[in-house]
Parts: C-alpha cells; sequence; structure tokens
C-alpha cells in the first residue's frame, strides 16, 4: 500500500484581526467583531465556544463535557465528551473520546488599535489654570460616583489638568455634558482629518474637545467688577466663594447677601481671585457676638480676633523661642474687629482661617478702586481645629481613584490616581492639596455628602495608633504616614517650626467626626474570606 501525504492546506490572514484561517468564502475567523466574548481558562464560555467548533455535534446526544488540564502555555486545549446515540431498537451506544484543540492568538479591533497606537478617536481636555490640584481631586471623585469614567480608555494628567480618551465621539460628549452640569466650564470642539475616501466619500477623524474650568475655587476671596456687582443686586464686590456647582456661589460675609455666577455671565467679563487658601492666615478668637440674622447655615456675627499665637506668653526656657515671641507680638498682638458669618459655629478661643487684608497687597485695579472704609481689616473664611490635627491619628475612611499610577487605565484601586503622578512636579505641593481636600471632604458636610466615602481596612498590627509597620516621610509642613508599596494611608498637618503637641492639649469637641453609617464598603478588596464570613 501505497502512502499519499496530505496535500497542504494554504492559510491566509483573517481579514479583521489577522489570524491565519484556512480560506472561507467571507475570509473572517470566528465571527464578526461584534460577537468578540471574554472566556478565561476552563470556563463556560471557553466550553461552549469548543463546541460549537465541533461538526456533526448534533446527531448525537451530548450527555457530558469538561476540560482536561493542560500546561497553561502549551496553547492547547482538551476537551473529554461523552456522547450517546441509539443504533438499534432499545440499544444505545455511549462512547468517551477527548478533543484536542489548537490556540492561535489573535486581536480585536480594540486591540489591534492599541497595537498600533491609535487606540483613540476623541479626546476631552480638562483643564483649570489655579496652583493647585483641588478642584480635579474633587471632581475624580464626582466621576467615580456617578460611574462617568466607564467609557473612557485611558486618563492622562498634564500641567493644567487632566486629558481623557475615548474610542467613540458619542463618548466624549457624554463626558462633556457630564462636566458642565458639575462645575462651571466653557468647550469647544475641534477635529483633525486621519484619512479620506473620495470614492465612497467617507472620512476618519479624531476629535478634541477642549473644556476649560473657571479658575475660581472654594474659599477664594473674589473681588467682583463693580459693574458687574452693579448688576448682581448690588452685591459688595469683596465677597468669598462660598460653594461651586455648576455655577459660582458668592457670599458678602458683611452682609450674608449672595449671587449666583453662571458660565456665561463669568466668561462675558471673566475676573480672577485675589487669595487662595494658601494665603489664608490662623486667627484666634477672642470674643463673638451672634446678631442674629441668618441665611439658612450663615449666622451673621461681630468678632474680636487676634492673630494665631500674638500672645502667647514664653516660659523663658530658650532665648530664639523669646526673640521670636517678641517679634510676633509686637507685629501681630494688636486686637482686630471684624464682621463674620460663621456666628452660628465660633465660640471664644476658636480657631477660625481667614485673609488678613491690611497686611495684603493685591495686583487688581478693581480691588485698588474699593474705597477703603469697604476694605475690612480681616475676612474669616472658615472653621479650623490645630490641636486635632497635631494627633497622628488615622483616618477610618478612605478615597477610591480612577487609576494607581499613570498609564494604567480604569478603576484599579484606592491611591490617589493620575492626579499627582506627572513626572516633575513637587511631590510636596502634591501632597498638601491632597491633604487640604481630605480635611474639606471632612469639614464639609455637603462636600461629603456628593462623593463616595469608603471603610478604611487596616488588617496589620498597629494600624489604629498610625504605626503599621510603616514610615514616615517628612515634607515641609506635612508629615505623610506611607506603608512599604508606597500608597498614602494617612495625612497630618503639623506647622514647621513649632513645637510638638503636648499630651496635655485639649481636643476639639465639635471636630468633624465621620460616622460609620456615611461609609461604603469597599467590596474590591475584600477577600474571600471575609466574603464568607
Amino acid at each position: 500500500m501505497e502512502f499519499v501525504p496530505a496535500p497542504p492546506v494554504h492559510q491566509i490572514l483573517c481579514a479583521d484581526c489577522g489570524t491565519p484561517i484556512v480560506p472561507n468564502s467571507a475570509n473572517l475567523f470566528l465571527s464578526p467583531p461584534t460577537s468578540w466574548t471574554i472566556a478565561r481558562p476552563e470556563s463556560q464560555e471557553l466550553l461552549a465556544i469548543c463546541l460549537k467548533k465541533l461538526k456533526g455535534l448534533n446527531k448525537v446526544r451530548l450527555t457530558e463535557a469538561h476540560f482536561i488540564w493542560t500546561e497553561p502555555h502549551s496553547k492547547r486545549l482538551r476537551v473529554s465528551l461523552t456522547i450517546q446515540k441509539e443504533v438499534l431498537t432499545a440499544t444505545i451506544l455511549e462512547q468517551i473520546f477527548e478533543i484536542e484543540y489548537l490556540v492561535q492568538h489573535g486581536q480585536c479591533p480594540d486591540c489591534t488599535k492599541l497595537a498600533a497606537k491609535n487606540t483613540w478617536k476623541a479626546l476631552v481636555q480638562v483643564r483649570q489654570k489655579v496652583p493647585h490640584k483641588r478642584t480635579f481631586l474633587f471632581l475624580e471623585q464626582l466621576i467615580l460616583k456617578h460611574g462617568a469614567q466607564k467609557d473612557t480608555i485611558s486618563v492622562k494628567e498634564v500641567r493644567d489638568g487632566l486629558d481623557f480618551f475615548y474610542s467613540q465621539r458619542s463618548h466624549a460628549l457624554k463626558m462633556v455634558e457630564f462636566l458642565g452640569g458639575v462645575v462651571p466650564v466653557r468647550s469647544k470642539a475641534s477635529e483633525q482629518l486621519l484619512s479620506a475616501d473620495t470614492h465612497s466619500n467617507t472620512a476618519n477623524f479624531k476629535y478634541t474637545y477642549s473644556v476649560e474650568i473657571i479658575p475660581i475655587c472654594k474659599d477664594d476671596l473674589v473681588c467682583i467688577p463693580s459693574k458687574q456687582a452693579r448688576q448682581l443686586s448690588n452685591i459688595n464686590p469683596l465677597t468669598i466663594c462660598s460653594r461651586v456647582g455648576n455655577s459660582l456661589h458668592l457670599l458678602d460675609p458683611n452682609t450674608l447677601q449672595s449671587c449666583e455666577i453662571t458660565s456665561p455671565i463669568y466668561w462675558r467679563a471673566p475676573f480672577e481671585s485675589l487669595a487662595t487658601v494658601t494665603d489664608l492666615v490662623e486667627f484666634t478668637i477672642l470674643d463673638i457676638e451672634p446678631s442674629g440674622m441668618t441665611r439658612g447655615k450663615f449666622v451673621l456675627a461681630d468678632a474680636q480676633v487676634a492673630l494665631s499665637g500674638a500672645f502667647r506668653s514664653s516660659n523663658g526656657q530658650n532665648q530664639d523661642e523669646d526673640i521670636m515671641d517678641y517679634e510676633t507680638s509686637s507685629a501681630g498682638n494688636t486686637i482686630l474687629h471684624t464682621r463674620t458669618h460663621l456666628g452660628g459655629i465660633l465660640q471664644p478661643g476658636d480657631t477660625a482661617l481667614g485673609y488678613h487684608l491690611s497686611n495684603a497687597n493685591f495686583n487688581s485695579d478693581d480691588f485698588a478702586s474699593l474705597p477703603s472704609h469697604r476694605i475690612p481689616d480681616i475676612i474669616l473664611v472658615k472653621k479650623t481645629y490645630p490641636n486635632r490635627r497635631k494627633k497622628n491619628k488615622t483616618r477610618n475612611w478612605k478615597l477610591r481613584s480612577m487609576a494607581k499610577e499613570a498609564g494604567e487605565e480604569g478603576d484599579t484601586g484606592n491611591a490617589r490616581g493620575v492626579v499627582g503622578r506627572m513626572g516633575g512636579r513637587d511631590t510636596k505641593k502634591v501632597d498638601e492639596d491632597y491633604e487640604l481636600f481630605l480635611r474639606d471632604i471632612e469639614e464639609d458636610e455637603e462636600m461629603r455628602g456628593a462623593v463616595n466615602l469608603y471603610r478604611a481596612k487596616n488588617d496589620r498590627p498597629g494600624a489604629g495608633s498610625g504605626m503599621a509597620g510603616g514610615k514616615t516621610r517628612k515634607r515641609g509642613q506635612f508629615e505623610m504616614e506611607v506603608d512599604e508599596s508606597g500608597s498614602n494611608v494617612e495625612s497630618t498637618a503639623a506647622p514647621a517650626n513649632t513645637a510638638p503637641a503636648q499630651d496635655d492639649e485639649e481636643e476639639e469637641a465639635d471636630f468633624p467626626e465621620i460616622k460609620l453609617e456615611e461609609l461604603l464598603e469597599d467590596f474590591d478588596e475584600m477577600t474571600l474570606n471575609d466574603r464568607e464570613e
């Protein structure tokens, strides 16, 4: 008997994914790209795909099918089948046999674009020209809460903001619409031609949407132009930003008069803030007398304040401290009188942050045109808790992020994400911005309700005391508590060149504690044992 070799089988590349296949009428592999599914090794989905590849299986009865273990890197799949068929009357024949499949790696259209560095079709550029990243930290939490990041391919940090990449134009338009609903913005669109077919009159474009956020943040000191202030119910031009939503909410702390500035009104005659939260000065409340006038949560009051530490007595043990106390006392031991909107929460002995206008110099024509009697010595902005901040206590809550490191995609963990990961940035400034953002969430109940807070889980010994086997990085005025992986565990503020906090210092009784019922469970970090318990 003469052996006749089988004729060689010629293969071609699939028109969609490039996988070598036997030629067919459509020159396609498996199914159209819309039917691509995720099938893990030895999963039911993969077993169903393998069974569909068998011809004639519909002529017999399949009673059992399961995978036989193979080396994961062998590119082989072995399936054991048990089939039955009636061959004679009341006679059933059963047979068990094995089938071996050869795995050929292919690429779906999205993976093909990724390999060709053509991953996005639409880009949303979000920018805000301010010297901090607090707005983007808050914006990231709003995106996560509403699930607006699900269609995002990747997120990249740039100098003044973030870039969001999308595979479809409709996804980018959806993000632009979302941003316009949560922060005051203006946007414009542009497109770039990639390729065109004159025969079919079709073209391929890349779309870019530029979104600019108003450069005014919460607690900023703002001087409205006089003409615009008269149009806004003749409000006092010198105001503070009390809230930022899809519009700006400005408040006059002397009269509790407020106004709202929408994006079209602002961009018609834009103006910048005089000072930001980094310019806030600490004051001690000596006496306060509420007047009874109330506008929602604000109560008008007359207060007597002094610079924090101005009347500090020295024990004479350190000559350098005596000199410093004398200079501080001679420069700012004057009792200042002001009117504030915080009469409902401030008590004598409390500490508040405010702007010291009598020692300030602003490069603003609008501020220079104000009469001197309309400019107070100080403007109190919010209450602060210096004694509690000196305590090295771990927060019982945490925030999620869109990405752990720069370049990672999707919702991957609980680190700070792409904000602050750009190379060359000042890490000290990033830590300060993040710590201020965490404090704003703690102290502002309205802001806390707009984001999702998750329960912090510390299984390591000593985690509750802030030790946790980790290490402490000292960066200027902040001490960052980090674990071995470098993720932020706790951030506490400690003013530079100050003595360590005494153990007998009394903590503020009204420190805003976040209750347990306000926290969500982070199921992504729960282990199998936790779920079983």
